[in-house]
């Protein structure tokens, strides 16, 4: 962190300095821990747009010009050279494994990847129709239960066994909730199938018939992994960063992260390409039209997995993911009426002015969706294969939280514009009046 500069605040006739922090990359931000204090102001920014929450040195995005880099590392030579493990470690640990540190965290991974038998009871608590996120959320905290010791993210020694232990039964509680989802029995890890492929195995193998993963599929489901595995502070991120700060232990920051990751808005974004392309395909309609609608203003159509609310320029991990879903389609040689449709609509729309003056290309939910689809992941696991893969970053992030010295618990402030003070009215002489709306109350102020 470098300081300089200054920031002058002209407020009621009276100047405040406020210190400008620039960041490695060089991002300048505006200090204003102090503000309150000095000026009695507060700063208001609905959704957190353009606050900076903390200071970070796992992630950098650059939306601007299509930058993603992990610890440093670009994206690109990490989906080329490095792997899901691999890249988990250097998020969870800042640096890039030995390849005898590396052995090591796969053993654990390893040793970790079987949940408590007691808990096989509690899936039988869930409803047949429960979301797989649900569950894998409840479970998390469940399995947290059965951690003997509170995790102590300074000690090198039990915080990697506590990291290595989160990341290994997450893809466990995850294949047992589609097999609960799906009425079949849960199926046990391999301990000879490294973690992506272990799980494929969880997934779809059957007690009297095992799944044998194509290396092609598991370096596809890898790498989905491997491109979600942080992203900076996102919703999901930010939640588990909160909670953390409360001094909450990392199961239940995870499990909270997992809950934020549920939202539509944020984990649902794959889901919503099959959605769409379904629609597209129970319609009749040509993605020529579909196309024409979507760029009609006055029209619902909506063209979902195009653009990026942080990226201003094309996505980096469309690119890469795209050469892996081409690859996978070509291998499995599926023959998919949607995945048909993708492909035309992905075509059309990166050939149409319309999208490519609005720099409206394909993200990483276009690429996902289709990938997990020819697979054969359904479509209600999207959200927790998302999860699965972000697990490492949730976890570098807590830790962060919990190392920073002096770290003060997250609590934002707010702009009142509610009822100003009134007196208490007894219930004999109050009228009746129709509960206000949100919007009434909103329309009020």
């Amino acid at each position: 962190m470098a300081m300089g500069e200054t920031a002058i605040l002209q407020y009621r006739g009276k100047n405040y300095e406020l210190p400008v922090v620039v960041g490695t990359e060089n991002e300048p931000a505006i200090d204003i821990r102090q503000l309150r204090a000095q000026s009695g102001l507060i700063t208001l920014d609905d959704g957190y747009g353009n606050t900076g929450a903390c200071e970070s040195a796992i992630t950098f995005i650059d939306g601007e010009t299509g930058v993603l880099r992990y610890r440093g590392y670009p994206i690109e030579e990490l989906a080329e050279k490095s792997n899901f493990i691999e890249s988990a470690y250097l998020l969870i640990f800042g640096e890039l494994p030995s390849a005898a540190q590396l052995k090591e965290f796969r053993k654990l991974l390893s040793d970790h990847e079987f949940i408590h038998e007691d808990l096989r009871h509690n899936f039988e608590g869930f409803p047949p129709n429960a979301h797989p996120m649900a569950i894998l959320s409840a479970m998390i905290n469940a399995v947290g239960c059965f951690q003997s010791q509170v995790v102590q993210p300074s000690d090198a020694e039990s915080f990697t066994v506590a990291a290595a232990r989160l990341m290994s039964k997450v893809r466990t509680i995850a294949a047992a909730s589609y097999k609960k989802s799906i009425g079949r029995p849960m199926i046990y890890p391999r301990h000879d199938l490294y973690y992506t492929a272990n799980f494929l195995h969880m997934m779809f193998s059957k007690p009297y018939q095992n799944y044998e993963p194509d290396p092609e599929v598991v370096r596809a489901m890898d790498l989905i992994l491997l491109l979600h595995a942080d992203h900076e502070q996102n919703c999901s991120t930010s939640t588990v960063r909160m909670v953390g700060s409360a001094r909450a232990n990392l199961w239940a920051a995870v499990a909270a992260g997992v809950c934020a990751l549920w939202g539509p808005l944020h984990g649902g974004a794959n889901q919503e390409v099959i959605e769409m392309l379904s629609q597209i395909h129970a319609s009749g309609q040509s993605v020529e039209s579909f196309i024409i609608k979507a760029k009609d203003k006055h029209s619902n159509t909506r063209l979902m997995g195009f653009g990026h609310r942080v990226y201003k320029n094309f996505d980096p991990r469309a690119r890469i993911i795209k050469q892996a879903c081409d690859a996978v389609l070509k291998k499995l040689g599926i023959h998919d009426p949607l995945l048909e449709i993708a492909k035309k609509l992905e075509e059309t729309a990166l050939r149409d002015p319309y999208f490519i003056e609005r720099k409206l290309y394909p993200n990483v939910d276009f690429y996902s969706g289709i990938i997990m689809r020819a697979i054969g992941i359904p479509v209600n696991m999207f959200t927790v294969m998302f999860a699965i893969g972000r697990i490492p970053g949730w976890i570098a992030h807590w830790r962060e939280v919990q190392t920073t010295p002096n770290a003060r618990i997250n609590r934002p402030r707010q702009v009142y514009q509610g009822a100003v003070q009134r007196s208490y009215v007894p219930i004999e002489q109050r009228e009746w009046a129709a509960p206000q709306t949100l919007s009434s109350a909103t329309a009020s102020r």
